[in-house]
């Protein structure tokens, strides 16, 4: 069995997990009928570039951002939430009261725990984007799908810690304060993202770099598609993870 060994930068992971996220099938059930809601977020921007062929200002289709503190990206800067209705981009106007249980909804996550549960930080004190839509995702059953870079592995519990901290509860911060709430759907990281784009195996060996490549992380892959996914990651690395 062939088996190569590749770096991703952060940009380079959230495009091949958006290019993942593509072959997800509930994804392309959805693009030829039904509806697609990609929420605000950077690894969300790669989705939505990937969804639409379309380039994105990724500095823009966020709500909130860490740049060495956590911030927020001003209202009046940011881009408006994209939506597909089978397959074609239309306005949101609160689009997800019309979702069911065939439709999905893109969002992004802040940390991934050694149990695979995402999360998702809250500057806002009614929860912000999340708050705004999770209820009706649950209640509904309206498949959630969260791309998620393996950068963002922690190694504590995402339940513990939404237990743990809160906007109030917290008296200094370097940036805002935040929430966490959890999210429950269906992650897709580097690991899951290579592996529906062919890979038979996927495991991390190594995270971390310097001179740019701070946040990388490097994996194993194993399968009769290596050299195929070989040549689309350099091709993702020619462009540095641009569309």
């Amino acid at each position: 069995m062939k088996q190569i060994q590749i770096t991703l930068t952060p940009g380079e992971s959230k495009r091949i997990i958006a290019m993942g996220v593509k072959k997800l099938p509930v994804i392309q059930q959805a693009l030829k009928k039904g509806i697609i809601l990609i929420t605000l977020g950077s690894t969300d921007a790669y989705v939505a570039e990937e969804l639409t062929g379309k380039k994105i200002d990724q500095t823009r289709y966020g709500a909130g951002y860490i740049d060495g503190t956590t911030k927020v990206v001003p209202i009046d800067t940011r881009l408006p939430t994209i939506a597909l209705r089978d397959g074609k981009q239309v306005k949101d106007d609160g689009i997800i009261k019309e979702m069911g249980f065939q439709d999905v909804v893109i969002r992004g996550a802040n940390a991934l725990d050694p149990y695979g549960v995402a999360g998702v930080m809250m500057a806002h004190t009614q929860g912000g984007i999340t708050g705004s839509f999770i209820g009706t995702i649950m209640a509904k059953g309206i498949n959630l799908v969260i791309p998620v870079g393996l950068e963002k592995s922690i190694p504590y519990s995402v339940i513990e810690i939404s237990r743990r901290i809160g906007v109030q509860r917290c008296i200094k911060a370097t940036g805002l304060p935040v929430g966490m709430m959890p999210l429950c759907g269906t992650v897709v990281t580097e690991v899951q993202a290579l592996t529906l784009l062919g890979a038979e195996d996927v495991f991390p060996i190594g995270a971390g770099g310097i001179n740019g490549g701070e946040g990388s992380v490097t994996l194993c892959i194993i399968g009769e598609k290596a050299d195929e996914i070989f040549e689309l990651v350099q091709k993702v690395k020619e462009k540095k993870g641009e569309l």
